[in-house]
């Protein structure tokens, strides 16, 4: 497993003036001296230097921030260049740019089933970064799409492993556990692409629905539900107002109610309380007892 490792490049400036200045420089003063002298060795060694330095005019590489240049001379990796500016380095490597910028992505609509076996259309935006450029480079052969297709594939595995909606007390699920579900398909997703050394920043969910041949069926459930509750919780405050109401006319004397009495008054508190439509006032003529 090959592991990241800073190359120490040698600076640009300097060898721009070494390599377009001095050397030229010498090169012609020895090449003239040589052809007065009638030097052969000298004529061929001029002309030998003077092709070595064009040749090393190939060397110079430059490195913007948030980027980083993986370097390979002839197949073997001799290390990385992560400090930005102007370097010299071996003419004769392969110098291929990786970029550590932080990006994102949104998943296409995936059409999978949920733990309870229903259809559902999901989509996730995930937001990640390369942190280990060898790993990048060499373990996987193209690390951007690998983390598309691995995204999507975690995005699948945990729209299978809970329901769209909670049917228990404190179950999670994919609609009302927003927070939970992101940080488990974030921790999905890390588990997946950390071989290709990347960092998973933030995933989300972005679209959830049910799939269209279920939805109108769905929405009555989810409707029904929604009534359920609610008659529910106007119960529980009607049940306490009528309680509250006769312990207070009880405690003022307002009124002496028998069992009778009471069970009627609690009988009409509800109604009117419970009721969707407004109460109709109705004058009793006569008694509970004619």
């Amino acid at each position: 497993m090959l592991q990241e490792r800073e190359l120490k490049a040698l600076p640009g400036w300097p060898m721009v003036a070494l390599l377009l200045l001095i050397v030229p420089i010498l090169t012609v003063l020895g090449f003239i001296w040589s052809v007065n002298a009638e030097n052969g060795y000298g004529i061929a060694a001029a002309i030998v230097a003077f092709t070595i330095d064009m040749v090393c005019l190939g060397g110079f590489a430059v490195t913007n921030p948030n980027e980083a240049k993986v370097v390979q001379l002839f197949g073997v990796y001799k290390g990385t260049i992560k400090q930005p500016g102007f370097w010299w380095v071996n003419p004769f490597t392969r110098r291929r740019r990786v970029s550590l910028r932080v990006r994102n992505f949104e998943s296409s609509k995936l059409k999978v089933n949920d733990q309870d076996g229903n259809p559902i259309e999901i989509a996730s935006v995930i937001v990640w970064r390369v942190i280990e450029t060898a790993e990048a480079i060499f373990h996987v052969d193209d690390y951007e799409h690998y983390v598309h297709v691995q995204s999507e594939s975690a995005v699948r595995t945990l729209a299978t492993s809970y329901p769209y909606d909670a049917h228990l007390e404190g179950q999670m699920s994919l609609r009302m556990s927003v927070v939970e579900i992101a940080h488990k398909l974030r921790d999905e997703i890390q588990e997946r692409v950390g071989k290709a050394g990347v960092e998973v920043i933030e995933a989300r969910i972005t679209h959830l629905a049910y799939a269209p041949e279920i939805a109108s069926v769905m929405l009555r459930r989810q409707q029904a539900q929604a009534i359920i509750a609610a008659r529910q919780k106007i119960v529980e405050g009607a049940v306490g107002m009528v309680e509250m109401a006769l312990e207070m006319l009880s405690a003022k004397h307002v009124v002496e109610l028998d069992e009778e009495r009471k069970a009627s008054m609690v009988s009409n508190l509800l109604v009117v309380l419970c009721s969707d439509r407004d109460a109709q006032p109705i004058i009793n003529a006569g008694t509970l007892y004619q």
